[in-house]
């Protein structure tokens, strides 16, 4: 009887052990955050992000001009909304964002420059803006034929 109180208190000693171990606790990144919707279906007062237009159109591009369009947007919701990254689909396109918080009703830019250096034909590149606004994810995309100056 004795040995099994003993094998027991070792088999419960060994699942409380196990479970104190190092769970690999790591961040949550933000692109996986969202704000939730109310239980009754209503979407709960969070900040919005809309864009006057998502995708812009350089059209013909002599190759090494380097380009800037500025993506207008308006926080739509209730709340401050706060851009927390920027990203882009290669290195040739970059993204500026405002880094203070954008009041609703307000207005802001996201500023996209392309580099065509180096490129040919039709370039399709994206610029994915994380927010705290639900959904928290809004891709741009800018487009453009590239030709070299001799064919110009």
């Amino acid at each position: 009887m004795q040995r099994l109180q003993i094998l027991f208190s070792l088999v419960i000693f060994s699942f409380v052990m196990a479970g104190c171990g190092d769970t690999g606790s790591k961040k949550i990144p933000t692109d996986v955050v969202s704000n939730p919707s109310s239980a009754d279906g209503f979407k709960s007062k969070s900040p919005q992000i809309s864009f006057e237009k998502t995708e812009h159109d350089f059209g013909r591009i002599i190759q090494g001009e380097r380009l800037v369009y500025r993506f207008r947007f308006t926080n739509t919701g209730s709340q401050d909304l706060l851009i927390t990254k920027v990203s882009s689909s290669c290195g040739c396109t970059v993204g500026k964002y405002p880094k203070e918080p954008v009041a609703p009703g307000k207005t802001g830019d996201i500023e996209v420059s392309f580099d065509s250096a180096g490129r040919k034909g039709i370039q399709n590149k994206s610029v994915t803006v994380l927010t705290n606004a639900n959904p928290n994810r809004v891709d741009l995309r800018i487009k453009g034929n590239i030709v070299t100056p001799e064919n110009n």
